[in-house]
């Protein structure tokens, strides 16, 4: 089988630690239907060059990946996707993005010196919008 190579886009201003980034999209992606049981993932040092990341954040990565049993490393062999992952492992990794993703926002915003109403507030007024505009790119995928 030939090495498929899924195209992963990162965004290093996003405050999302990279390697949760490349969990989260090979997820998807599996979820998507665009990886499937059996394909072939690019190795370690691969998908670090190809992405130009730290070696040991594309490890960290599959390393998450491989704990929860969506990928499998056979030495010599190359890493493999093995099954779609159960809803609850699913919903584990994503809720590990998100808790990442908020610790890091409310981190900074302490650090900025705002206070709890105002970070709230600021949540509060983002999130509309964003699901709005998350909605109206569903709609028209559809």
């Amino acid at each position: 089988m030939t090495e498929k190579k899924p195209p992963l886009q990162l965004d290093f201003h996003s405050g999302l630690p990279i390697y949760t980034q490349i969990v989260n999209q090979i997820q998807s992606q599996l979820a998507n239907g665009v990886l499937k049981p059996g394909d072939q993932l690019p190795t370690v040092r691969a998908l670090a060059q190809e992405l130009r990341v730290n070696f040991n954040t594309v490890a960290r990565a599959y390393r998450m990946l491989d704990e929860v049993r969506i990928i499998s490393t056979q030495q010599g062999r190359g890493t493999y996707i093995t099954e779609i992952p159960p809803l609850e492992v699913s919903e584990k990794l994503r809720h590990e993005s998100l808790s990442a993703l908020t610790q890091r926002f409310v981190s900074e915003a302490v650090r900025l010196g705002f206070s709890q109403r105002e970070i709230s507030q600021m949540v509060r007024d983002s999130l509309k919008p964003a699901l709005e505009a998350s909605r109206s790119v569903a709609e028209r995928s559809e």
